[in-house]
């Protein structure tokens, strides 16, 4: 008997069975056809403001105890700073524009604004400014000064982490020159230096625990600063003076012995040094040059002519056609041409009188040859002329140059002194002039530093601003509280949301189970009709009938990456909702590794799929009649040895196609795909495929590789459901509100749903055996 034949005697005994049972007869809910999911469109802009409100509803709580902890730490650390007082003296820096050989001044010129001004602030800067300043106002004396200021949480930290390098007390210092640095480093640590932006101004700043000690040091270091600057120009103006005398001493020792060199040399060379720029021999040559180049392109021109003259035989040529005589024999031989050829056309050339014209025309064209001869004769002498003169010259230009070269030999030496002597005596007169002017200019006492604005005593204090300090503290807590959140949610790898499920599956969402409220049980919610859960159970049975082209599928896999993200209890949820409605459905257990459906159910596993697809039983002795109209239950069976072998076998497609002609719907249970080779087996042979997805529990990685191993082995995926879905992460809900429960949230109960037993309907009539 054949395989068909099998499956025809098995689907009789199975619809002998269906009408002892007393189920239905099929509704004609149609068959087979299935559509995949179209992908998700491009995440808009409000899609983002959404993943960042759900963000933000998500660890509400985590960023709510950044902001109180941080806005908590700044509060205390803000009373619990001494109040400083701040005194602000303005000063105006003038660049130095004095000359060294103008005014005498010897500070160096600056070759900017910027780089002057920036000097001059880094000198502000300096510890001598500081150590002038705190000798001026004997700051060193000042117990309380050189103390700490008050107290202060970060000088505190500051002195924990310090230890040994942490200022000593003043009773500890045991020389006078460590009290003054002390005093200078405080006075360093508390003073800022503000530059007023495009302006030659700056602002000199001092905070201080007393109000009238921050002015006298602010007002001190400004009068240092001038004091210090005076002292420099006073300084250079009298080392200047000193260095210049020695410089003027040897300046003129060197000059006089120059001079007197140059002197010597003249005399035995026998040069003599005149106004002129250039000597006579130099001039001479100069004019030469410019009488060869002359005499070159007169020998240039009239050697082209001669050449032309040469090289043309007819008297075609300007010097040919402007010769009177040329002229003139050219018109007589015109003449006797038109005479001959007028007498022609009535004498033979052999008669007298033309004999004789055409003798006439030969002599006058021996006479213009001879002519043309001697014109030939002229241009070539021109050309020799002006060759033989052109030799010359450049003859005499060699003489020329000689004299020169030997001229300029002689006098190079006297140059090199000559320019000796010049340099000495501009270098003397140089140091002459500015020894007078820094001798006049040392006693000046002009400074380019102003004061603009005097420091007044402040009458407020500077530090702690409470508010300002206090809201810093909270919008700094704020940015750590969202950068926590933004970081946990960037660590969390799963899956939470119905757009990021779209966007990564890149298929469309059947279903949203919601997650259970706590002190919820499953079985009650299920029987509550009005529930989140049954209505997300009740639309993915919806969307189930519009899931293929011709409506819900023959048969109808539940699947998912892992274990433990509501395979089961969707697949007997949604078995019964098909019963409830009038099909006839068969509930197949296919995890052949750890089933669970028959404990929900509450019927044996000794007997099921593994049996039939050994062939150990026949389909109708497999299947079990449940507590639930119009739905029958085929266990799991025993657990095979070879679970992938057995769900590869003939068998299953066998099953199949039987249970197709028999029952309206064939829902399978399927196994995690986990690796394992027994999901793509089942939903190969299936006619559609449900993914489901844990929401919060399932990784991306688990997900993005369960359908990669499912489209591998060419499955029909028509969907997928999110289970256990928290609908409070979101920024938007759906539902009818009113009481009634509704809500578009959906998802799955608690972990432990998985395993808790489904109370059955009311007892039917067991299947007969």
């Amino acid at each position: 008997m054949s395989a068909a034949d099998d499956r025809l005697l098995e689907g009789d005994a199975a619809r002998q069975l269906i009408a002892a049972s007393g189920l239905p007869a099929s509704r004609g809910y149609g068959q087979g056809g299935y559509a995949n999911a179209a992908p998700s469109g491009t995440e808009s802009f409000f899609v983002t403001v959404h993943d960042y409100l759900r963000i933000l509803r998500k660890y509400k709580w985590v960023i709510l105890c950044v902001v109180l902890g941080f806005t908590a730490i700044g509060a205390v650390r803000t009373l619990m700073t001494t109040p400083l007082y701040t005194a602000t003296v303005r000063l105006q820096i003038d660049r130095n524009v004095a000359r060294i050989l103008d005014s005498g001044s010897i500070t160096p010129v600056e070759a900017g604004d910027n780089e002057f001004l920036r000097t001059q602030y880094v000198l502000l800067e300096s510890r001598s400014i500081a150590e002038r300043t705190a000798a001026a106002l004997k700051l060193a004396d000042d117990t309380d000064f050189l103390q700490t200021n008050g107290f202060s949480m970060m000088a505190m930290i500051g002195r924990l982490f310090a230890g040994a390098g942490a200022v000593a007390a003043p009773e500890t210092v045991v020389n006078r020159r460590a009290l003054d640095r002390a005093a200078a480093s405080r006075i360093l640590g508390n003073r800022k230096v503000v530059p007023v932006t495009g302006s030659r101004m700056v602002d000199i700043t001092y905070t201080d625990p007393q109000p009238a000690r921050a002015q006298s040091i602010a007002m001190g270091l400004a009068n240092g600063f001038i004091a210090a600057n005076l002292d420099k120009r006073f300084q250079a103006n009298a080392y200047a003076k000193t260095f210049l005398e020695d410089q003027l001493q040897q300046a003129q020792a060197r000059l006089q012995e120059s001079e007197k060199v140059l002197l010597d040399f003249g005399q035995k060379e026998q040069i003599i040094n005149t106004a002129d720029k250039s000597s006579i021999a130099e001039s001479n040559l100069a004019a030469a040059n410019d009488a060869l180049t002359k005499l070159v392109s007169d020998r240039i021109h009239n050697e082209q002519i001669y050449k032309q003259a040469q090289s043309v035989d007819a008297a075609t040529l300007p010097q040919f056609l402007g010769d009177s005589t040329i002229q003139t024999l050219r018109d007589k031989r015109n003449g006797l041409v038109t005479d001959y050829q007028d007498k022609i056309a009535t004498f033979k050339p052999s008669y007298p009188a033309m004999v004789q014209i055409n003798n006439q025309i030969k002599e006058v064209d021996r006479q213009l040859a001879a002519q043309i001869t001697t014109i030939k004769s002229s241009l070539k002498g021109a050309y020799e002329a002006s060759l033989s003169q052109e030799g010359e010259m450049k003859r005499q230009i060699d003489i020329l140059r000689g004299q020169v070269l030997d001229l300029q030999k002689r006098s190079i030496q006297y140059n090199i002194l000559k320019r000796e002597a010049d340099s000495n005596r501009a270098l003397y007169d140089g140091l002459l002039q500015r020894y007078k002017e820094v001798d006049v200019a040392g006693g000046i006492g002009a400074n380019n530093v102003f004061i603009v604005d005097r420091a007044e005593v402040p009458g407020s204090p500077s530090s702690p601003q409470v508010t300002k300090d206090i809201l810093f503290s909270l919008a700094l807590g704020l940015v750590a509280g969202l950068g926590a959140a933004i970081l946990l949610e960037r660590l969390d790898n799963t899956v939470t949301t119905l757009e990021e499920m779209e966007r990564l599956t890149g298929i469309a969402t059947l279903g949203v189970i919601p997650r259970l409220g706590t002190g919820r049980v499953l079985e009650d919610e299920l029987a509550d009709g009005r529930s989140e859960l049954s209505e997300g159970y009740r639309t993915l049975c919806t969307s189930l009938h519009f899931a293929t082209d011709n409506g819900l599928p023959k048969s109808l896999l539940f699947t998912s990456a892992q274990p433990a993200e509501g395979k089961s209890t969707s697949a007997l949820t949604v078995s019964r909702h098909f019963a409830a409605m009038g099909l006839r459905v068969l509930l197949i257990d296919g995890d052949l590794r750890k089933p669970s459906l028959h404990t929900k159910i509450g019927l044996s596993n000794l007997k099921g799929l593994t049996n039939y697809l050994t062939g150990a039983t026949t389909l109708p002795a497999s299947l079990q009649k449940t507590k639930i109209d119009n739905l029958v239950f085929m266990a799991s069976g025993p657990l095979p040895p070879n679970a992938a072998d057995l769900l590869a076998s003939p068998r299953l497609l066998s099953l199949l196609t039987a249970s197709d002609e028999i029952f309206d719907l064939v829902v399978l249970d399927g196994p995690p795909i986990m690796g394992l080779a027994d999901a793509q087996l089942l939903s190969n042979a299936v006619a559609a495929t449900v993914f489901i997805v844990r929401a919060g529990h399932t990784s991306k990685h688990a997900v993005r590789s369960g359908l990669k191993r499912l489209q591998f082995a060419r499955s029909t995926i028509i969907g997928a459901v999110l289970t256990r879905y928290d609908s409070r992460h979101e920024s938007y809900a759906y539902g009818y509100g009113y009481g009634y429960g509704y809500g578009y949230g959906y998802g799955l109960g608690p972990d432990e749903a998985e395993n808790t037993r489904i109370e059955s309907q009311p007892a039917t009539p067991k299947i007969p055996s």
